[in-house]
């Protein structure tokens, strides 16, 4: 079984009671919202990646204000012929301010669209389970950096 470990950092940023968020299509070509950030470098530091991943899928440049928590995910899948994956992702998620830039789209990356949404309206949009782990840290900011029940669900 091959293993595969992926360190990504996410922002959420919301002012005015709307939320900035992304659009990536799903495996089967779906468009879905995401919460702006994206993978680590090698040899990057994660405050460093969402500081990029932002500014490269909204155009936005941010603050970061606060590190809201760390979201760790470890599933396995089938890979291409029927090979398994034992896939562990770590997210940081943190939260942000914009502070320069236009809102533009990503042009050849994982995303195409960017776009602030109401809060109220993101139950109502088709968008990854991230979205939601990353907004109940924003709104619960747990002390211990961790939604318990999302993590014992992912085990």
């Amino acid at each position: 079984m091959r293993q595969k470990l992926r360190v990504a950092a996410y922002a959420i940023c919301v002012r005015d009671g709307q939320i900035l968020l992304a659009r990536s299509p799903a495996p089967d070509g779906t468009p879905e919202w995401v919460v702006p950030g994206g993978g680590m470098e090698h040899g990057e530091d994660p405050y460093d990646t969402v500081r990029r991943e932002v500014e490269e899928e909204t155009g936005y440049r941010i603050e970061v204000t606060g590190l809201l928590g760390v979201d760790s995910s470890h599933r396995v899948f089938r890979g291409g012929l029927g090979r398994a994956v034992d896939h562990h992702a770590v997210r940081f998620v943190y939260e942000g301010r914009i502070t320069g830039g236009e809102l533009r789209y990503e042009v050849g990356g994982s995303t195409d669209f960017a776009a602030w949404h109401d809060l109220d309206a993101v139950p109502g949009l088709v968008r990854v389970g991230m979205v939601d782990i990353a907004l109940r840290l924003w709104r619960e900011r747990p002390p211990t950096g961790r939604l318990s029940d999302v993590l014992e669900d992912a085990e």
